[in-house]
């Protein structure tokens, strides 16, 4: 993938709502954002750390946030270069280019309205290769890449700079001001070297993102083989196939918290429940761990291959549970620890999905 165009950008988005493994923040409107910076400014185009200079800036970007109440307001669109710009003026330097903390939903998509915006490139790698609700979470806190200074903006203009000891602090000081601002912001964070991106970052995550894109078009047109292709290429699984009978949701102190359950469409004895904190969690059949974070756990429309949501869950729906790895650097005990499901409060050990998948 060497640029963002009209003509990619819908695959992309696509494969985001994928990663972002029912979190992210819905795409489809940082799609219309993007579409109309592309128009305005042209393509932007996706570098490799490599390609630009060694201690060059490069400024992570993303919406933080409870989905709930992304999905009800929409941002003025110039928080990005506001943030940015905040930030750049705290480093006393400029960036070089942009790149997504979390490579899911909308926050795989906002960097590309942001650079197009301010004349950058973005870069081909992430924090992650999915979403994760919490700062901390990423690829980056276990390579030793402090958050801050990071810079928080909403919607009205307000900008609060975050300093904090660790990178724990800078969560509990940016959920608190989250909150403040509505549980709707922008935030620039983890800025760091483009040589530091290198070494700490998993590269080629929206190359990846647009791959997956590519395949589900295939699915939703029809393709003969679609499913096996995009299972094949992202070495997953569709765990379970059922109609949503049950669904809690609620918005908590920042957070999109709750449970979806899913009777099988084949044997109504089999039953899915879904736990989600903005990222769909833990999936569990019949009260047994199937798939656990970190691997991801994505709903599919089963009649259009589209991603839903914990945002968009609604009763009856018909929807596919598909299992995909976490990447390789999510399984050492560390990330674990880091991000498995005890670190989000459940008494449970990380499985493999296709340790606990049957069917």
């Amino acid at each position: 993938m060497k640029a963002v165009t009209l003509d990619n950008i819908d695959d992309f988005v696509a494969g985001a709502a994928v990663l972002g493994a029912g979190g992210g923040w819905g795409p489809h409107i940082p799609m219309l954002m993007v579409k109309d910076a592309v128009r305005r400014y042209g393509h932007v185009p996706i570098v490799q750390p490599d390609d630009l200079p060694a201690d060059g800036l490069v400024i992570p970007v993303g919406a933080g946030g409870a989905p709930t109440a992304l999905i009800e307001r929409f941002f003025e669109g110039s928080e990005w270069r506001i943030a940015v710009r905040a930030l750049e003026k705290r480093l006393g330097r400029k960036a070089v280019a942009l790149m997504a903390a979390e490579l899911g939903g909308g926050n795989a998509v906002l960097p590309v309205a942001a650079a197009a915006e301010l004349g950058l490139p973005v870069i081909d790698a992430d924090g992650m290769r999915r979403c994760f609700p919490k700062v901390e979470m990423t690829l980056w806190q276990l390579e030793g890449v402090p958050a801050s200074p990071g810079v928080v903006a909403d919607t009205k203009g307000n900008v609060v700079l975050i300093e904090g000891v660790d990178n724990y602090e800078v969560e509990r000081i940016t959920r608190a001001t989250l909150v403040q601002m509505g549980m709707m912001a922008v935030a620039a964070m983890y800025p760091m070297t483009a040589k530091r991106v290198r070494e700490t970052s998993i590269i080629g995550s929206l190359t990846y993102c647009h791959e997956i894109g590519k395949r589900l078009r295939a699915v939703a047109g029809g393709a003969r083989n679609g499913y096996d292709d995009l299972l094949e290429f992202c070495e997953g699984k569709i765990v379970f196939t059922g109609k949503v009978i049950d669904l809690e949701r609620r918005t908590e102190g920042g957070w999109n918290l709750g449970t979806v359950t899913l009777e099988h469409l084949e044997d109504s004895d089999r039953i899915m429940r879904l736990d989600f904190q903005n990222e769909n969690l833990v999936a569990l059949e019949n009260g047994r761990p199937v798939v656990t974070s970190p691997d991801l756990i994505t709903t599919l429309d089963v009649e259009t291959a589209q991603a839903v949501l914990t945002d968009g869950l609604a009763y009856g729906q018909r929807l596919h549970v598909l299992a995909t790895p976490a990447h390789e650097r999510w399984l050492t005990p560390e990330a674990i620890d880091l991000v498995g499901p005890r670190a989000f409060g459940y008494d449970l050990d990380y499985v493999h999905f296709f340790e606990g998948a049957t069917a």
